[in-house]
């Protein structure tokens, strides 16, 4: 697990240091973005990540990591919209996008290390590609929970969802690399 923990920081880092960049760039822009949106734009993300794993020519030079890293940041800003709402205008300054960042890191970090415990690690003998298809069975859930007004009658809700896609992601990522 002392690993794990490692690999999961050094797999964080990469991309936090993305997202900070893009808050530079772009300022809190995707603050806007309702929740749906941002639920389709990881779909996109894994469907592409599926092609990429299935198909043997590639048209557009982008790789399974940089997809995956996309797929953690914009789990990430879901959480954050989950938890601030959606609004008109940009609102965030960028230490404040970044502490929010870090929190919902810390928590999903801190799921993981709890199901890791009771799993025994067992993601390390998944193959990427079943990780991949997790991830678009979780978005499936999402958006379905989504079409039903955020009602569940017995399912965890559309936080853990993301959470869960998160370290699907980065296990992935600990995966090809």
């Amino acid at each position: 697990m002392q690993n794990t923990s490692k690999q999961y920081d050094d797999v964080v880092e990469i991309c936090r240091s993305l997202f900070v960049n893009k808050m530079k760039d772009y300022g809190s822009a995707w603050r806007i973005l309702r929740l749906p949106s941002l639920t389709d734009q990881i779909y996109i993300k894994a469907q592409r990540i599926r092609g990429l794993q299935q198909n043997e020519v590639q048209k557009v030079d982008e790789d399974q990591e940089s997809e995956f890293v996309g797929i953690i940041n914009y789990c990430v800003m879901a959480l954050i919209q989950l938890e601030k709402g959606v609004v008109e205008q940009p609102d965030l300054s960028v230490d404040e996008a970044i502490a929010l960042y870090d929190d919902k890191i810390a928590l999903t970090k801190q799921l993981m290390s709890d199901k890791n415990h009771d799993y025994g690690e067992a993601w390390r003998d998944m193959r990427v590609s079943s990780l991949t298809d997790l991830i678009l069975q979780k978005l499936l859930r999402v958006k379905q929970i989504e079409d039903n007004a955020g009602k569940t009658i017995v399912s965890e809700g559309i936080d853990a969802n993301y959470q869960d896609m998160i370290n699907y992601a980065i296990f992935a990522l600990i995966h090809l690399n």
